[in-house]
């Protein structure tokens, strides 16, 4: 059953009034894969009532049409940063949004977080408490760049006016903030909650101040090393921040949900839809991705310093039953649209399914080093087996005609797992490659590959000469997809030279999958793009911060060789 988004819905539950009410920057898609799905769907199954306004109109009063909520209004500008999903990385705006019904973009606002929650502010006065939630307040939750304006902000809180953040994965902490404010409590002391204070509690640790930051970059730089490294349930401390005459308290990270809490939030009833009320505008694009995918693990001990996922899913992986996994397929299969094919199985990376350092579940991330980067912890149990069975059950569900691998493979992994890589990549290449496996090598460079914490080229080629032989001997004509970036803090144009004949003499290939470098708040590449240093070691770097010149990055890499006949006609006139 769909979560209500009209009044009419509303007394079909007879429902006079909502508990809470869920602002979003994307239109309602009720599905797993969504975060405020998610969030309501586990509140209702907590006997709250939750209402949806999806992508309000915000010259008009649309975002009222569900009255005032009893205990809060929740906002979040959707699944991905609102200027991330208006611009590209050249500040050019995009003209199509896939989380928009008929998939032009025009329904989300910039900063939709803080344009939602003043609009809610303007329409009810002295209202119940304001939550901000999602990827954009969760790593916009301290003072961080912002590469469309060009400079340090504060925490969305302040911007925003909204009286509590939560960060992260919220389905614990939403429930019981819920809970405190029905009981009367105040609900500060939640673990996964930011809020704002006139004076800090004791025993946080205090980070550079907002004046400070904004004005001196090693500053900004010592407070993004002590936000990054408090960031695991087990071992980090609540942070402060002076911001103005008020602070910033950040507490500890909610606790992980156990594998039984995400098996029965995977449990619940989503409709894999969109909801009614806004399929009228139009087909919505991400529905067709998502849709007959399965979520398999959160979080991701990648670290890549441009990614932002360690911040916001954790640095610790956590994965659901087998059991879990095999019943979400089975259940796929009674979809009337169902055609037989699951999408994806996976996760941020495919290949994590499984296994993670015991001393990491047992003490927490440790905070002077990474799990595979450099290289692969001895005290990391590299171990594809748990997910090569899992494929193997998968495939043989009745009604599953294919089961294909479209989450990013981690090929560092699979080589290094030498008791069971080998039988994972012949299982992915036999039953669960779609023509192209997709892989992240992002570089060939080690100097760049560096700034971004990837395994070096050796293991590509090792892993691209392992999926040709496989495929070859499977009698499969499949390839490699690779996903490079261009213009990274570190990169020069040599260094896309290089890469480009890397990807032509040992890749054999004319790379197409090559974006431009994004700086987006809370990663280590932003934090290199803004400084221009190596924050590890407060060396200066070069960053190409030349619109015109980060094109010609990429186009060194993606410009198509000249003929023998195109040269001939140039040369002729």
């Amino acid at each position: 059953m769909f979560i209500p988004t009209t009044p009419k819905e509303l007394k079909q539950r007879g429902w006079s009034q909502c508990d809470i009410i869920l602002i979003t920057g994307d239109t309602y898609i009720d599905s797993p894969h969504i975060g405020i799905a998610v969030i309501g769907k586990v509140l209702i199954n907590a006997d709250y009532r939750v209402g949806i306004i999806a992508q309000p109109d915000i010259s008009s009063d649309e975002l009222t049409r569900l009255g005032e909520p009893k205990l809060f209004w929740g906002v979040s500008a959707g699944s991905v940063d609102s200027l991330v999903a208006n611009y590209t990385a050249t500040k050019k705006f995009r003209k199509r949004d896939d989380y928009t019904p008929g998939g032009t973009n025009n329904r989300r606002p910039d900063r939709a977080s803080i344009i939602y929650s003043n609009l809610i502010r303007r329409y009810f006065k002295n209202t119940k408490p304001i939550v901000l939630g999602g990827v954009e307040a969760s790593l916009r939750r301290i003072a961080h760049y912002d590469y469309w304006s060009d400079k340090i902000r504060r925490s969305i809180l302040f911007d925003a006016k909204a009286d509590y953040l939560l960060y992260g994965m919220a389905e614990k902490t939403i429930l019981e903030f819920a809970q405190s404010l029905k009981d009367g409590k105040n609900p500060s002391q939640l673990r996964g909650l930011c809020y704002i204070s006139a004076s800090p509690p004791p025993e946080y640790i205090e980070v550079p101040s907002f004046d400070k930051v904004k004005t001196d970059k090693r500053a900004f730089i010592n407070m993004f090393h002590a936000f990054y490294r408090n960031n695991d349930p087990l071992n980090a401390s609540g942070l402060i921040q002076k911001t103005d005459k008020r602070y910033l308290v950040q507490n500890p990270p909610q606790y992980y949900l156990n594998q039984k809490e995400l098996d029965n939030i995977y449990s619940l009833d989503f409709e894999r839809a969109v909801h009614p009320f806004y399929t009228k505008h139009g087909n919505v694009k991400a529905l067709d991705t998502i849709r007959f995918s399965i979520a398999t693990h959160r979080g991701c001990y990648g670290e890549c310093n441009f990614c932002a996922i360690g911040v916001h899913e954790g640095r610790t992986v956590r994965w659901r039953g087998e059991s879990s996994i095999i019943k979400e397929a089975e259940c796929l299969t009674h979809d009337p649209s169902f055609k037989g094919y699951i999408n994806d199985v996976g996760g941020p990376t495919a290949n994590m399914y499984g296994f993670e350092c015991r001393k990491k579940l047992n003490e927490g991330a440790c905070r002077d080093k990474r799990c595979i980067y450099p290289g692969i912890c001895p005290l990391l149990p590299v171990n594809h087996q748990t997910q090569t069975r899992l494929l193997q059950r998968l495939r043989k569900i009745p009604g599953v005609k294919k089961v294909f691998v479209g989450s990013g493979i981690r090929h560092d992994l699979v080589i290094k797992d030498t008791s069971h890589g080998q039988q994972y990549l012949k299982e992915v290449v036999n039953h669960h490659t779609s023509g192209q496996l997709k892989i992240a090598p992002e570089h060939s460079e080690k100097r760049v590959l560096d700034k971004m914490a990837k395994a070096g080229a050796d293991l590509l080629l090792e892993f691209k000469n392992r999926f040709d032989t496989y495929s070859a001997q499977a009698g499969k004509k499949q390839y490699l997809t690779y996903y490079f970036i261009a213009a990274h803090p570190g990169c020069s144009e040599e260094d896309m030279q290089a890469l480009r004949s890397f990807a032509v003499r040992e890749l054999r290939i004319h790379p197409e999958q090559v974006q431009i470098f994004t700086p987006t708040p809370s990663t280590y590449s932003s934090l290199m793009y803004y400084t221009e240093m190596d924050p590890f070691t407060m060396e200066p770097l070069f960053v190409e911060k030349l619109q015109r010149q980060k094109d010609v990055q990429k186009n060194i890499l993606v410009a198509k060789p000249r003929t023998s006949a195109t040269k001939r006609k140039r040369k002729n006139g």
